[in-house]
């Protein structure tokens, strides 16, 4: 890591390895906008009620293992992901949600302050279309007490994500 990196990662409150990723990714304005709060924001609620948006501006990263591999997906905070759409839309057999020990050797990261990119690992990435309906979206900066925003079709590009329905529908 860089000097420079831990730096703004500490002036930001940002982990340093999420701050490395998005010097890398050419993204340096993100760790300016990334903030810090004494509450936690782990839960997508804890999130808006922080920051002061709508539950839906809320992007959460959610580890799921497809028969036995991580996969991550980037759902907005007013939503469930629909596990059976996430099975077709993968071609997997068998899709659950990862436990903490999963996530935190996928991502680097501990539930709560996963964020959409910068993980110590590569996993394939799934973005809800429902993030697109908003103008900006806030996701976890590495930390349970750090959120940043950002458009959400550039947290599309910048995870590397796919585009895809994969929110449970309400009746």
């Amino acid at each position: 890591m860089t000097t420079t990196a831990a730096t703004d990662a500490d002036a930001s409150g940002a982990h340093p390895r999420f701050a490395e990723a998005v010097r890398a990714l050419g993204l340096e304005d993100v760790l300016a906008r990334t903030r810090r709060f004494p509450e936690a924001t782990r839960t997508a609620a804890e999130a808006a009620a922080a920051v002061g948006c709508e539950l839906s501006q809320i992007c959460k990263s959610l580890i799921f293992a497809a028969d036995g591999v991580p996969v991550l997906v980037l759902m907005d905070g007013a939503s469930r992901v629909d596990v059976e759409r996430v099975r077709e839309e993968l071609g997997a057999g068998k899709v659950t949600r990862a436990d903490a020990a999963v996530v935190r050797e996928a991502t680097g990261y501990a539930i709560g302050g996963v964020p959409p990119f910068g993980h110590r690992t590569r996993t394939r990435v799934l973005a809800d279309r429902s993030l697109l309906a908003h103008d900006v979206v806030w996701a976890a900066a590495g930390t349970p007490h750090t959120v940043f925003p950002i458009d959400p079709e550039e947290l599309v590009v910048h995870a590397g994500a796919a585009l895809v329905d994969v929110r449970e529908q309400t009746a």
